[in-house]
Order: C-alpha cells, then sequence, then structure tokens
C-alpha cells in the first residue's frame, strides 16, 4: 500500500510539473522603428508580416490593428498599436490556449507566436 501511494505522488508531482512547463507569462511586445517612414508603412509591414505566418490583420482605426491567429483549435487574439515612431503587440484574448487572468500566463507556443511575429515586422522595417 505504501508503495502504491509513494508512485501515485511520484506521479502525480510529475504530471503538475509537466502541467506547469507547458504555461509562460504572457510577452508583450514594445518596439521602436529604427528609421521611421510613415504610419501607414508601419501598418503594411504588419499585415504584410502577419499573412506570411497565418495572421489575419486589420486595422480598427488608424493607429490601432487587431491580429488573429487561427492554429488548430487554438485562436489568440492580439491589439498592435503602431505609429511611424514604434509598435507594440498585446495580448486581448484567446481560446484553448489555457489563459490564466490571475497569474497572467498562457501556453509558452502563444510567446513563439508573438516573437515571430515581431521578427517578421521588424525585417519588414
Amino acid at each position: 500500500m505504501r508503495k502504491l501511494l509513494k508512485i501515485a505522488a511520484i506521479l502525480l508531482l510529475t504530471s503538475s510539473m509537466f502541467i506547469a512547463c507547458t504555461s509562460a507569462p504572457i510577452h508583450n511586445v514594445k518596439t521602436k522603428v529604427d528609421s521611421p517612414k510613415s504610419s501607414s508603412a508601419t501598418y503594411r509591414a504588419i499585415r504584410s508580416a502577419g499573412k506570411s505566418l497565418g495572421w489575419k490583420i486589420n486595422q480598427i482605426k488608424p493607429g490601432v490593428a487587431q491580429g488573429k491567429l487561427y492554429l488548430r483549435e487554438h485562436i489568440a487574439v492580439v491589439r498592435i498599436n503602431y505609429s511611424k515612431y514604434s509598435y507594440s503587440i498585446k495580448y486581448v484574448k484567446s481560446t484553448n490556449l489555457k489563459y490564466n487572468a490571475a497569474n497572467k500566463t498562457i501556453h509558452k507556443n502563444y510567446n513563439g507566436w508573438i516573437q515571430n511575429l515581431d521578427k517578421a515586422i521588424n525585417a519588414r522595417l
């Protein structure tokens, strides 16, 4: 019986460690544009970068865009504020990404998607 309890405790500890490893603090981006051109050029770079990575980018109003990424059963939605001098990418909502509002954590893959979007935008600017 003790051996069974010991095995159960080890499995519980191992599984909780595995679950914790799939979440990470939400990564928001704030980037300065090195060689500013115009706000519309920044938006075009954002839209092009997003499209290349499967994001649907729509302008909400001048200086504000929304990005949506649909991957299998996962959905990520971000708000992208931009000007000719900078842009930021902030988490808005998600589906099936283990978002925890209290801890401000999300599935670790989300952060990779945001980092890839940031790099693609930078490459176009």
